[in-house]
């Protein structure tokens, strides 16, 4: 079953939501809202905003409070995603250039602080202390994963449990406080936004594992941008982990640096993807993903749980 056929129900709200991201991202500064529609453009599966509507249902669902909440998460992950590009000095994004491409950095950043400025000012909206604690809390911890992104950069020898801190704040973190801030907008009781919360924590982080090992494993056109990249800029990630418990590997990946001629790094790429790195790999998305699975049981009932769950499980399984 394809993404968008397990949450169709939600297809009119869904497309509110876009048109309220078009509407929010417009600025008097014309460069300002190029750039950021530019960004809006490039596409994206929208799972932020998907998850906040699809835990709303829990409650008392009403989309005239909802959608400011999924705008405010879905504008906060492009906002990291423009920075992210920066960091990475990357030139592509979803088979597009990136903000820093098309401009330079300096308008790529003040276009991905204005993105971030205009889905805190939607969360204003939101009149639950909460809800602001949450949020101010994830941006907290998305921002140390930033940090600690850019300060492991080529660092061959971090731990596992450095991998796995830093996945939880890039991405397991907003995906959680998205599933918990649309149960809250709703009213739901807090024994089950707390379990959504859970849910979110387990597919986040089986979704960048996953992540991760589609950077080796799938086509450029896949991608959007070339495969290794991660590893080229210097972000060591679950799969180049594991490969580095061989030795020799290990001593050809130390050598991977910016700059270095592509059939070389085709040719480390093939030996990772030979090394058994990426099905152990994908076990640790598996543990993550039964994890998730087994929270979404205990929640009632409905469309939306159904839906929760086909997600969860599409997410072990995607392609791209």
């Amino acid at each position: 079953m394809k993404l968008n056929k397990m949450y169709s129900f939600l297809n009119t709200d869904l497309k509110e939501i876009e048109n309220e991201l078009q509407e929010t991202i417009k600025s008097e500064h014309s460069l300002l809202q190029e750039a950021s529609l530019h960004t809006l453009q490039a596409g994206g599966k929208r799972l932020r905003p998907i998850f906040v509507l699809l835990a709303g249902k829990f409650g008392q669902y009403d989309l005239d409070v909802i959608k400011d909440v999924a705008v405010a998460l879905e504008l906060i992950h492009m906002a990291s995603l423009v920075h992210d590009d920066v960091i990475d000095d990357a030139e592509l994004r979803r088979g597009k250039p990136t903000i820093k491409a098309k401009w330079d950095n300096r308008i790529a950043m003040y276009t991905g602080d204005y993105i971030f400025a205009r889905s805190l000012e939607l969360m204003t909206k939101i009149n639950k202390p909460e809800a602001h604690r949450i949020l101010s809390h994830t941006i907290v911890e998305v921002s140390l994963g930033e940090i600690e992104q850019i300060r492991d950069k080529y660092n061959f020898d971090q731990h596992l449990k450095t991998y796995l801190r830093r996945i939880k704040r890039k991405t397991a973190l907003l995906i959680a406080a998205s599933c918990q801030l649309g149960a809250i907008a709703s009213d739901v009781p807090r024994d089950i936004h707390q379990k959504l919360f859970q849910f979110g924590y387990y597919v986040g982080m089986a979704f960048q594992i996953t992540d991760d090992i589609l950077d080796f494993t799938s086509t450029e056109e896949e991608l959007g941008k070339p495969s290794g990249s991660d590893l080229r800029q210097g972000n060591i990630t679950l799969p180049v982990l594991f490969a580095m418990r061989d030795e020799k590997l290990r001593q050809k990946i130390v050598n991977v640096h910016e700059h270095i001629e592509n059939a070389e790094l085709h040719l480390i790429i093939q030996d990772i993807k030979n090394s058994g790195s990426i099905e152990k790999s994908f076990q640790y998305s598996d543990l993550y993903l039964q994890k998730a699975l087994a929270i979404i049981q205990e929640l009632p009932h409905n469309r939306a749980k159904l839906a929760l769950t086909n997600i969860a499980r599409y997410i072990g399984k995607r392609k791209y």
